[in-house]
């Protein structure tokens, strides 16, 4: 009988961990998984019972292109997983630390220590280019610093690919996605701590993409204002 009921518990936890999605909330859970290696397709077997979490799409609503975005942790750092679709990749930019939000991007907004007015942005492109950011919120405003020596121990790990057409500057496509890996020591000192079950971090993701000369954004959480409105930031638990 124990064994039966263990084996009931068993199933049911993996039912309710593939039936939860995130969208319209303002909390995404983040569960515990072995390192790997990111490809940017979402293919490997860990993202499988991983729900999809939808992104809102905030201006244009008549473009009607969906977003969305998984999440995991390990001892080691934290993984992200995201999917836009598009029609063209506006994106020409062909080295790190530019002006990505100028172009098509997708953007990851952590804030570790609400206690501190400190957070780390960090922007990816269609063709692979990154704009990691430590933003400080200082007599209400920004200053950004990309100050980061990426000794292997710190190096985020990002890989794109492109679906339906070339990975290419205007290029016609379906979709774009990306998977990123975060290590926690890239986050010090922002975050002192590396989450264990419980903790809670403050974070938001949004996306800018660029169509006939006007610009369509994306939110998690609504920031009508502006995408550094850290305190509309909603919260993923890790587990």
């Amino acid at each position: 009988m124990k064994t039966i009921l263990l084996l009931f518990c068993s199933i049911q936890s993996t039912l309710d961990f593939q039936s939860m999605d995130a969208s319209g909330t303002d909390q995404i859970i983040v569960h515990k998984t072995t390192d790997f290696t990111p490809t940017g397709d979402g293919k490997s077997q860990y993202w499988e019972k991983v729900p999809w979490t939808n992104i809102r799409q905030r201006s244009h609503l008549n473009t009607g292109m969906e977003t969305k975005i998984k999440a995991l942790y390990s001892d080691k750092g934290v993984y992200f997983l995201f999917h836009c679709q598009d029609t063209e990749l506006n994106a020409s930019f062909n080295k790190d630390g530019e002006r990505l939000w100028l172009e098509d991007v997708f953007e990851i907004f952590i804030w570790p220590d609400p206690s501190q007015e400190i957070y780390f942005e960090y922007e990816l492109s269609p063709l692979n280019y990154e704009l990691p950011l430590m933003v400080i919120k200082f007599d209400g405003e920004l200053h950004r610093w990309q100050v980061w020596y990426f000794e292997d121990r710190r190096k985020i790990i990002h890989k794109t690919t492109v679906q339906g057409g070339p990975k290419e500057t205007n290029a016609n496509i379906l979709s774009w996605m990306g998977e990123i890996f975060i290590p926690f020591e890239t986050l010090y000192p922002m975050s002192q701590k590396k989450p264990t079950p419980g903790t809670h971090w403050k974070a938001n993701f949004t996306r800018m993409d660029y169509q006939n000369n006007k610009s369509i954004h994306w939110s998690w959480q609504e920031l009508p204002n502006s995408f550094h409105e850290i305190n509309k930031f909603g919260t993923i638990l890790f587990q």
